[in-house]
Order: structure tokens, then C-alpha cells, then sequence
């Protein structure tokens, strides 16, 4: 391993410092000052459009990569001295209605027909902006890290508005220089545009993207050409203070009805027109979703995404570095279970090549778990090289504050200080063939306790048909991450990845091709302790439907204690073997129809010789674009031998969604989780009255259901206003 991890360095350390390159660099819009006010009503009536340069003749995307698109698209980019405008002629290729699943903001891309915009103010070909639409007016935003990765969790003030026509809809939208972030004096930014159609099933985009890759690859990005540099935004420090009154009571603990006033506030500070300080105090995020609970059959912890607005911009970061399963920054270890007291976070980039972030985060303590107030520091920076790779370095530290505890109490104690500094090196070729990761941590601990190291690396290819990749990871036994996710300790783990796809020339089937992995892992004393390997086919429809089948094998050496059900019950011994074979099925229906549905089977064996089948069905159906219903359910059967014998398991979903318009919001989400014995509903309304701006009301229940009866509830509002000082 240790030749091969060499050989790694030397060939991603080729690839680090060779010359910029843009590849679409001859797709070129030129963009001009409006010279008429524009106004956005989705109709192209103002002289500023009739004089603006048309961006048309996109490329196909999907079915097929290698001709112009059948669906007619032309842009028209605009801006004055404090917006930037965007108008898009979107003509239908055949006669029906537009296909979208709701007007809910940041929809899923594959379920509406939409225009999307990518932007790279840097031209980095690595970090931007997307805004965009469906075609009943549901918008979209988020922040592109990566070179291509969209976090819709973003969000900020921009306007926008879709009219339909006969044989066309029209997008209109102006976004607010201050609600981006770019490098003053620069006149060319990287920029591509997407579009999707369903009734043609064709996914195009103005400067050509291979069909391996998404829409959203900034390595293929035109240039957005400025007559003269992008105005300069100015003061811009927004403050956005919110006020929240709730009652909620604890039923099964008999308690009386707890009483909620609060007020706290954000602000965001634009110290340059890319580099920006996020402020807040006593900041509460009780409107946000709650998570999607799971049937936990696993080993390990589970990992839940971050959904808080404050954590969100520039997130990748800090959450970016290291893999799914070694992460030392993850932001949900901070004020889930304390109160954040105030927090301040500056994030950006300094210049084309530099990008800084620091975040420094103060908790309160917890009388009850004898938790103490805590301090929660990370600083990150890194460094583009040659066309879109760079380095990165990452320091955490964990600080509890006046914090004694007594060696005597049996109440839990918490360590003094956690710090892990990480170095971390991130390929990613010109034309996005090659990708990769290599990457080191070492953790620290009062005493030495807690000192540990990490390192993992992988390489990637996606060429036109074949794709492969390597990954290795090591993980001490001592390793440390209290402010990370690292649910597995003192492993070494291989896992070697191919895939291949044929794109046939036929009338029903875009692809179709095999997947092969290999999963081995082995303790720090190179004991073989698991094997995670499946086979599987994959058909992807034109319709856009997909159906997969897997064949897995699984290998189990117990490193600890385990019970299989996973609900407190008798465990398996350490160091007891199991073998499992199994066959899986996954099929999901086209999105344009208006019914949809799709299902998964599980079917083979478990631990200590039994069997387990699992059956995941989703279900759905939109009266478009402003009701939207959805059921999913999941059920695990388990056999084994005495003392668990035969365990069911169900998790039921069903959920509604109602956008009466494309700021007015309902939904109600209900969760019954059998094997925890839970549950939960969850409704919450949300009038976006301003843009940025909000009024919620959030309503959560939980319940025991044998016997039936609640367990606890609350009921929230909360008032939000964005407000540019």
C-alpha cells in the first residue's frame, strides 16, 4: 500500500501544477449595461433586451452528447449598478403542459422542466453561485463548491418571475450584486446554462458538457465577457434579527406547559466584494425541517446533513475535508444539544487563488448532563493549483471552559480540549477526468489521551464509458474527532470501484452497464474483519426511469458487542463470524408523470446465520404545481435463532406539500418508526412575505404508540426579516 500511495502522490502532484486550461474558453456572451429600466414581469418589452446579446444554439446534454438541442433556448444577460439581470426564452420542442412537482423552492432537478444558471465569478472553475427556475415560477439558488457541487441549503435576496405562453415560457430574474460574492475589476466570469424539458426528456446547455458529467461542471463553463468590470456593491451589511414565542410540555414526564420568548439576530458583513463575516447571537433553528428518520440496522452512528442557514454558506470548507466516514469538522456536533450562545464565521476568497474560513462558536452549559459551556474554534485556507486543484489545511479545536469535574461524580465528564489539524491535497483535472483526495489528520487530547492520526486517499476517472476508482483509508485506534464524524476507529480499509456504460443507439434505453465493488476492511493488526462486495446492472431509460439489480456478499468479524436488531437486546460475542449473501432490486418511475413511484428488495442472509428482507417502497402524486403528496414506507423482517428469533420492523412516511404560490408554503410530515417505538409529526408553515423573510409556524408532535398517547409537544412561531443597513 504504501508503493501504491507513493506512486499516487507523484502522479496527482503532476496533474497539481500543470497550466490552467479552459476548455469551452471560445463560448463567450458579452454582457452590456441595460440602457432602459428593466423590469421584471416575464416579458421581453424593454430596449435593454432587444439590444442585449443572445447566448442559443445549446448542446445537447442528455440522450445523447454529440449534436445541437432539439429545444430551443436563448439568454439575455443585462446588469445596472446594483443588479444583474437574466432573461430566458424557454420555446417548447412539442405540444403539452410544462411538467413540475410543486412551487417549493430549491426543487429537485430531475422532477421539473427548469432553466438553471451557473456562475464562477472567480473563473477558478472551481466555486460560484446557481439561480434558476422551474416553469411555474418555484425558484432555485445555492452555493457551487467543488466544480460543481450545488448546496440549495443556501439561500438570499434576489426577485424573479416565469410568465407562460403558448409555445414558450419566459424567466426574468435580478440578482443583487451584494447577494453574490466576486472579485472586484474582474471582466470575465465562467458561466453556463442548463436546461431541462421533460416532455422531451432532453437535457441541454449552452457551452457543451459530456453526458458523464452534470450540467453544473464548472470545468466546462463559456465566459461571461463585461463591457467593464462589475460594479462595485458597496456597504453591504445586512441585519436580520428574528422574534419567536412557542409553548411545548413534556408529557411523559407530567410537566407543566414551558413558555418560549426569544429574539436574537444575524447579520452578514461584506468586508470585500468576496470575503464576508457572519454574525449571530442566541440563534434559533426550530423552523427547520426535521430530519428523515431511518431503520438503523448498522454498527455505527448514522450521518444526518446540516440544514442550519448559519453553517451553510462556504460550508464546504470546512465540512469538505476528509471522506463520509472521516471527517473532522462536522457542524452538527455544535448546539444540538446545548444552547449557541453567539457565533461569528468569516468566509471567502482573498484572491483567484486563496479562500480563507474561520468560525469561532460559544455554547452554554447544561446543568442537567453536567455538560460545561464550550468554545468551538475552525480555521481553514486553501490554495488553488494549476487548473482546478488545491491544497487545503484545517484546524479544530474543542475547548470546555471552567471545567473541573469531580473524579467521584456519576454524572458524565467531558474531556478538557479536542484539536485535530488536518492537510489535505484535492485533484481535479481540466477536463474533470481525473479526480482524487489525499489527506492526513492528527488528533489531540489532554494528557495524550485522544492523540491519533488518520490518512486516506482515493483516485477517480469518468471517461465516456468506463469509470474506476481507488480509495484507501487508515484510522488509529486512539483517533479522536469530537467535533467530526468518525464512527469507526482502528481500521484499515480498501476499496477498490469500476463501472462501464454502453449509450445504444435505441428508441427506449439512454445507458446500461455493470458496477463492481470490492469493500475490505482489516484491524490496526491486520486481522480481516470485513468484506462489503456486490456485482450490479444498471439500465437508465430514456423515459428517465432507472432500474438496477446488485448481488452482495458480506463478511463480518466482530470487533465489538453487536445485537442485529439494533433495539436493545441480546448481542453477539466478540469475535463471532458471519457470512451473508444477498440480491437487491431498485427500480424509480419516469418524473414527468404526475403519479410516481419506486421501490427497493432486500433479500438474502444476516447475521449469526439468519435472514433478513427488506421491502422500501415511494409512492407519490402532484396536482402541479400546487399540491403535492407522497408516501414512503420501509419494512425489515429479520430471522434469527432464539433468543431474538423473528423481529419486524416498519418506518412509515406519508407526507403533503402545499404551495398555494411560490412563497406561501405547507407541509405536514408524519414518521412512524417502529423500532424505536415512535411517533412523529411535524407541520410547519411558511410565508416568505419579503425576500429573505419569513413567517413560520411550526407545530411537532411525538408519540408512544403502544399505547397510543403523546409523549411531548410544541408549537413555534417565528417572525424573520432580512434588512440591508
Amino acid at each position: 500500500m504504501r508503493t501504491l500511495f507513493l506512486f499516487m502522490l507523484i502522479f496527482l502532484g503532476t496533474y497539481a501544477f500543470l497550466p490552467a486550461q479552459k476548455i469551452n474558453a471560445d463560448y463567450r456572451l458579452h454582457i452590456h449595461r441595460a440602457i432602459s429600466p428593466i423590469v421584471v414581469d416575464g416579458v421581453m418589452d424593454e430596449e435593454a433586451w432587444e439590444k442585449a446579446e443572445i447566448a442559443t444554439d445549446f448542446f445537447m446534454i442528455t440522450p445523447m452528447d454529440t449534436s445541437f438541442s432539439k429545444v430551443k433556448t436563448d439568454v439575455r444577460m443585462s446588469y445596472d449598478d446594483h443588479h444583474l439581470y437574466l432573461l430566458v426564452v424557454n420555446y417548447h420542442a412539442v405540444e403539452g403542459p410544462y411538467m413540475v412537482e410543486s412551487l417549493r423552492r430549491d426543487f429537485s432537478f430531475g422532477k421539473n422542466d427548469n432553466f438553471l444558471l451557473f456562475m464562477d465569478p472567480f473563473d477558478d472553475l472551481t466555486n460560484g453561485f446557481s439561480f434558476g427556475a422551474n416553469a411555474a415560477g418555484a425558484q432555485w439558488d445555492g452555493q457551487m463548491y467543488n466544480g460543481g457541487a450545488v448546496d440549495l441549503s443556501w439561500d438570499n435576496k434576489w426577485v424573479s418571475k416565469v410568465k407562460n405562453y403558448e409555445d414558450k415560457w419566459i424567466f426574468e430574474a435580478a440578482i443583487p450584486f451584494k447577494s453574490i460574492r466576486y472579485k472586484k475589476g474582474i471582466t470575465e466570469w465562467g458561466i453556463n446554462f442548463s436546461r431541462l424539458d421533460l416532455k422531451t426528456t432532453e437535457k441541454s446547455g449552452w457551452a457543451p458538457v459530456p453526458r458523464q458529467f452534470p450540467s453544473a461542471s464548472l470545468a466546462y463553463t463559456g465566459t461571461l465577457v463585461w463591457d467593464s468590470p462589475p460594479p462595485d456593491p458597496g456597504a453591504n451589511i445586512s441585519v436580520i434579527p428574528y422574534v419567536l414565542g412557542g409553548v411545548s410540555r413534556d408529557f411523559d414526564q407530567e410537566g407543566e406547559n414551558v413558555y418560549r420568548r426569544e429574539v436574537g439576530m444575524d447579520a452578514k458583513i461584506s468586508l470585500t466584494s468576496s470575503l464576508n463575516l457572519d454574525l449571530t447571537v442566541n440563534p434559533d433553528f426550530s423552523q427547520v425541517e426535521v430530519d428523515r428518520q431511518v431503520t438503523n440496522l448498522d454498527r455505527f452512528e448514522l450521518f444526518f446533513p446540516e440544514r442550519r442557514q448559519f453553517f451553510l454558506e462556504n460550508g464546504d470548507l470546512f465540512a469538505s475535508f476528509g471522506y463520509s466516514t472521516i471527517r473532522p469538522f462536522f457542524s452538527r456536533r455544535i448546539g444540538l444539544e446545548a444552547p449557541i450562545q453567539f457565533g461569528a464565521r468569516l468566509s471567502g476568497k482573498i484572491n483567484k487563488d486563496w479562500r480563507i474560513g474561520a468560525m469561532n462558536m460559544q455554547t452554554g452549559a447544561v446543568s442537567e448532563t453536567a455538560l460545561p459551556a464550550q468554545n468551538f474554534t475552525v480555521m481553514a485556507l486553501q490554495r488553488q493549483v494549476g487548473a482546478r486543484s488545491n491544497f487545503g489545511v484545517l484546524l479544530v479545536n474543542k475547548q470546555s471552559l471552567n471545567y473541573q469535574p469531580d473524579p467521584n461524580t456519576e454524572q458524565p465528564t467531558y474531556s478538557q480540549f479536542n484539536r485535530n489539524v488536518a492537510l489535505e491535497y484535492n485533484l481535479a483535472s481540466a477536463n474533470n477526468l481525473w479526480t482524487g483526495k489525499v489527506m492526513g489528520i492528527k488528533s489531540f487530547g489532554p494528557n495524550g489521551a485522544g492523540n491519533g492520526v488518520s490518512h486516506a486517499a482515493n483516485l477517480k476517472y469518468a471517461g465516456g464509458n468506463l469509470t474506476w476508482n481507488w480509495q484507501h483509508e487508515y484510522v488509529s485506534e486512539n483517533f479522536t474527532a469530537e467535533v467530526g464524524f468518525v464512527p469507526r476507529r482502528g481500521f484499515v480499509k480498501i476499496a477498490p470501484q469500476v463501472g462501464y456504460r454502453w449509450f445504444p443507439k435505441s428508441a427506449k434505453i439512454l445507458s446500461h452497464g455493470p458496477d463492481g465493488s470490492l469493500t475490505l476492511f482489516f484491524n490496526t493488526q491486520g486481522v480481516y474483519t470485513d468484506n462489503a462486495s456486490f456485482l450490479s446492472y444498471t439500465i437508465r431509460f430514456r423515459s428517465q426511469s432507472n432500474f438496477s439489480t446488485f448481488l452482495t456478499y458480506d463478511f463480518v468479524k466482530l470487533q465489538a458487542p453487536f445485537d442485529p436488531t439494533n433495539s436493545g437486546r441480546e448481542k453477539l460475542p466478540v469475535g463471532s463470524e458471519h457470512y451473508a449473501m444477498g440480491w437487491r432490486t431498485e427500480y424509480t418511475s419516469k418524473p414527468q408523470s404526475v403519479f410516481t413511484y419506486g421501490f427497493s428488495t432486500r433479500v438474502g442472509g444476516y447475521y449469526a446465520n439468519g435472514n433478513l428482507y427488506t421491502f422500501t417502497g415511494d409512492l407519490g402524486y402532484r396536482f402541479q404545481p400546487y399540491v403535492s403528496l407522497a408516501l414512503s414506507s420501509t419494512f425489515n423482517q429479520i430471522h434469527l435463532p432464539e433468543p431474538w428469533g423473528q423481529t419486524d420492523f416498519w418506518l412509515v412516511g406519508p407526507r403533503i406539500d402545499v404551495t398555494l404560490t411560490n412563497t406561501v408554503f405547507f407541509t405536514t410530515f408524519l414518521q412512524y418508526n417502529e423500532q424505536i417505538k415512535n411517533i412523529n409529526l411535524n407541520s410547519r408553515f411558511q410565508w416568505r412575505f419579503a425576500p429573505a423573510s419569513d413567517l413560520f409556524i411550526v407545530y411537532m408532535d411525538n408519540y408512544l404508540p403502544d399505547p397510543f398517547h403523546v409523549k411531548n409537544r410544541s408549537v413555534v412561531l417565528k417572525f424573520t426579516y432580512w434588512w440591508n443597513v
